[in-house]
Order: C-alpha cells, then sequence, then structure tokens
C-alpha cells in the first residue's frame, strides 16, 4: 500500500486520479492505530492519510465526525465511509473494488445494511466484527467511545449501554449472539 501524507485539503483534490481513499484517523489512539496497520497490510492501492492530530480541516470536506474513518472519494463525490477498523481482507475488498459476497447467497446486492456499535476495549465486539469478517459481511463500524453522539443514537434505538450492538437494517441485536445475527443475515449456522 502507498500512503500519501495530507497536510491540507488542496493535497487531495490537486491529484488527477478520479477515485480516491482517505484514511482519517488520529494516530495515538487504538481503533486509529488498527486501521492505519490494517491499510498497511493491502497489498496495492494508494490512501491518503489525514492525521487529524496535525490536520485540522480535511474531515470537515468529508463531513466526518468520528476517526479512524476510510472515505471513498469517486469524481469529487463521497461515494461511501467505512468507519473504525476493519480487517485488512476487509479493506483490500473496498480497494480493489471486489464484491463482497456472503457466503449464503450468490447474489448479495440486496445485503441489508449492518452497523456495529463498538469499543476498542472490547472483547466481543472484536469477536463480533470477525465472525461478520469472515462471513464476509459487509458492514459499518462505529466506535462509541470516541463518538458520543453515536452513542445516544444506540442508546435511543436500543435502551441499551452496552456494547457490542448490531443494527440490521433498524433491528438491534444486543450482545454478541451469533444466531439471531445469523438467523437475519441468512448466515448457515456452522
Amino acid at each position: 500500500m502507498e500512503f500519501k501524507k495530507v497536510r491540507k485539503y488542496s493535497d487531495i483534490t490537486s491529484d488527477n486520479d478520479l477515485k480516491k481513499f482517505i484514511l482519517i484517523y488520529k494516530s495515538g489512539t487504538p481503533n486509529s492505530d488498527c486501521a492505519y496497520d490494517a491499510l498497511k497490510q493491502v497489498k496495492g492501492g494508494k490512501v491518503y492519510t489525514v492525521d487529524v492530530n496535525e490536520v485540522r480541516d480535511v474531515h470537515r470536506h468529508f463531513e466526518v465526525n468520528s476517526v479512524p474513518s476510510l472515505v471513498v472519494f469517486n469524481q469529487g463525490v463521497v461515494e461511501n465511509i467505512i468507519k473504525g477498523c476493519q480487517t485488512p481482507n476487509y479493506f483490500s475488498q473496498i480497494i480493489h473494488e471486489k464484491k463482497v459476497q456472503s457466503k449464503n447467497t450468490a447474489k448479495t446486492s440486496n445485503q441489508k445494511r449492518v452497523t456495529v456499535y463498538s469499543t476498542p476495549s472490547c472483547p466481543y465486539c472484536h469477536k463480533l466484527k470477525a465472525y461478520l469478517d469472515k462471513h464476509q459481511i459487509k458492514y459499518t463500524d462505529i466506535n462509541v467511545a470516541s463518538n458520543q453522539q453515536a452513542a445516544m443514537e444506540m442508546v435511543r434505538k436500543s435502551g441499551q449501554r452496552g456494547v457490542p450492538q448490531t443494527d440490521i437494517n433498524g433491528q438491534m441485536i444486543i450482545g454478541f449472539d451469533t444466531s439471531k445475527i445469523s438467523r437475519i443475515l441468512n448466515i448457515p449456522t456452522e
């Protein structure tokens, strides 16, 4: 992976690449360091890196309010924002535009929207994300330890403060409940 350090927003816009990947992170924090290290393991590709410890204005252009976030910027438009630390394999699929498919379906174009609310120190959060990765389920990870607004949204949706919590098309699953998650996402039981 080639990293290109960004000092200001124009560093991103001056490049002629149509599709860009921008990692907005805060060095020295576990979740951000995890995302940075995972991206380092991806073979090929280029990622712009924005450390919010050093650069304070870039994240506003992409409306990013939690780090780490990998912004997929295509032809001047934000196409997707992947929040949190993901596995190198997941990042590779995003960067190399491989379609992520669940083993249970031949076509997953209508995969349900999955959001995981987690914290970096939660072991069951890591197990949940590994489970989703193993079954090639796309999800957005939101670190509620560093995003108070998201934490309040999570509590509003579920009435619970504990993590992990998984929002699958608006249905909240509390904890690492593989049987319920598998049933909702049609993952074959092992």
